[in-house]
């Protein structure tokens, strides 16, 4: 997975992604509804100034919508102190940026290098970036668990020794149910929290906590995206680096994995976090904040980091 989406010459976000929205192979919620960039404006306003950070950063900025409303609506004032830094590693998605922003904002290539910038200080904010990174998929059987290879052609399952640290592991789950771990987020969580001192930190992404993370998905929450078509199963393994492969969040496991660097300050649904920044009037508002769909199938998760 990792080298289908990220491989530097043939992975999907290297060589094959133009655009996020319309012409693209998926849309976010930033480029369907001005809510969500007014809404993490004023998080944004509040967190900067409860924190005493003059920096802003985002992480896997698409095309570049969202921080252009986050800065567009931020306090005049504010607007003038605050340094906005975007973190993006897809030379594609960099030249839109830089078309959409001009060079009013800085790039950098990881997270540690944009916190070096800042000191260590800086709120930091995302919207569906921890659900392009790769998963462990494993499969339970009736005395253990088996993890998923993928060779040529075909899927193949192997016993394995010990799990990796995720909250599926003491679930009940039935014989033959799939689950996904993000062990490529605690790694990025390892390598890069240490080096943040003092800020708050807002995610946004579709998943849930591992209560009902896999309620009616027996097969687990893998997918792909091409040209707006959702594809599944063995689909999923065709086509390497020429379409988009997700899963949803745990966030059981973000809340748990990053508690050794920052603490949790509330963990909401979209609906829920939307509410104050919506226009009834606005059709693409009213589909991201709606509770039976986007705005119940995406959570907003707040941490802040204290020194």
């Amino acid at each position: 997975m990792a080298s289908a989406l990220h491989d530097p010459e043939r992975g999907y976000y290297a060589r094959r992604i133009r655009e996020v929205g319309r012409r693209g192979d998926f849309s976010t919620a930033a480029t369907l509804a001005p809510a969500l960039g007014l809404a993490v404006s004023r998080w944004a306003a509040d967190a900067l100034a409860a924190t005493g950070c003059r920096d802003l950063i985002e992480l896997g900025p698409g095309g570049g919508v969202l921080a252009a409303a986050v800065q567009s609506n931020l306090p005049l004032r504010r607007r003038w102190r605050t340094r906005i830094h975007l973190v993006e590693q897809s030379e594609p998605l960099r030249e839109q940026q830089l078309q959409r922003l001009g060079a009013r904002f800085r790039w950098h290539t990881t997270l540690v290098e944009a916190l070096a910038a800042c000191r260590g200080r800086a709120c930091i904010f995302s919207n569906e970036f921890f659900d392009a990174f790769p998963v462990r998929r494993f499969r339970r059987t009736s005395s253990e668990w088996e993890e998923s290879w993928v060779l040529p052609g075909e899927e193949t399952w192997r016993p394995i020794t010990s799990p990796p640290d995720s909250s599926v592991f003491g679930q009940d789950f039935p014989e033959g149910r799939i689950v996904e771990v993000h062990e490529s987020v605690r790694d990025w969580m390892t390598s890069s929290l240490s080096h943040w001192h003092r800020g708050r930190m807002l995610t946004i992404d579709y998943g849930s906590e591992i209560g009902s993370l896999y309620h009616r998905r027996p097969a687990g929450t893998l997918r792909g995206y091409l040209h707006h078509q959702r594809v599944e199963g063995r689909e999923c393994f065709l086509r390497p680096g020429r379409q988009d492969l997700t899963t949803d969040i745990n966030f059981t496991d973000l809340v748990n994995w990053s508690a050794p660097w920052s603490e949790t300050r509330r963990l909401v649904s979209q609906a829920e976090f939307l509410a104050d920044s919506i226009d009834p009037h606005d059709a693409g508002d009213r589909a991201v904040a709606d509770p039976t769909g986007a705005g119940g199938s995406f959570l907003v998760w707040e941490a802040e980091r204290r020194p």
